[in-house]
């Protein structure tokens, strides 16, 4: 959500429990940028003063290219990348469009553990207070000995803590025509009439904090074999 975001100054402050903090974020709102980075040309990665002296930088790019720009770039490495918190949440297929998850998933590729976070729209402060008790959650069960980043979605209320899996379709797409040439896209989110509370989507409607596993990899694993033994 940008650099002076609220939002990042929520994740800041709990990230000081842990140790110390760097921050690179995008200098404008990026949301729904999902995994692009800039080849083309030359963007503006300036350092920005905080009171607290916290190293800080302003990327004028995407939320994965802060990860790549930090540690490519700047020869940063971290013991975990924490990316949101997000406006919304990242759950099913919209995780596809996450600049959020995205940014998360750059950390793996790079070799650092990773989580993204995301909450109810405007419920930073809300979700970020349930952070201790999730992240208490991870350690206990010991969850980066598994998987090197999860998906995190934190109602306001916070609910209990449930492993969860990528559901399928939360908002109903639509484009409305306006003015001239131009169009917008529009939607709901949607609720499944069947409740399967290991999927994320659902578990969400059901006032669950969502814990989700992640992979970059895309392969669909079972037509993989299915295939190697034709």
């Amino acid at each position: 959500d940008g650099i002076g975001a609220h939002s990042l100054e929520c994740v800041v402050q709990w990230a000081k429990k842990l140790g110390e903090v760097e921050i690179f974020a995008p200098k404008v709102e990026q949301s729904a940028k999902s995994h692009a980075i800039e080849l083309y040309k030359p963007f503006e990665v300036k350092k920005v003063e905080r009171e607290d002296g916290l190293l800080a930088y302003s990327v004028d790019s995407t939320p994965a290219d802060c990860v790549r720009i930090a540690v490519l770039g700047m020869k940063r490495k971290y013991d975990l990348v924490i990316s949101g918190i997000n406006n919304g949440f990242n759950i099913g297929l919209d995780i596809l469009y996450s600049g959020t998850v995205s940014a998360a998933l750059e950390a793996v590729l790079l070799g650092m553990k990773s989580i993204a976070l995301s909450a109810y729209p405007d419920t930073y402060d809300e979700a970020m207070a349930h952070m201790d008790r999730i992240y208490d959650y991870m350690q206990k069960r010991d969850l980066f000995s598994l998987n090197p980043s999860y998906n995190i979605n934190i109602p306001a209320e916070g609910g209990e803590i449930r492993i969860t899996r990528q559901g399928g379709m939360f908002y109903s797409d639509a484009f409305e025509k306006r003015e001239g040439d131009y169009y917008i896209q529009v939607g709901d989110p949607v609720r499944n009439e069947t409740l399967d509370l290991s999927v994320d989507t659902d578990a969400i409607w059901a006032g669950y904090t969502t814990i989700s596993p992640l992979t970059e990899d895309r392969t669909d694993k079972e037509a993989f074999e299915k295939l190697m033994n034709r």
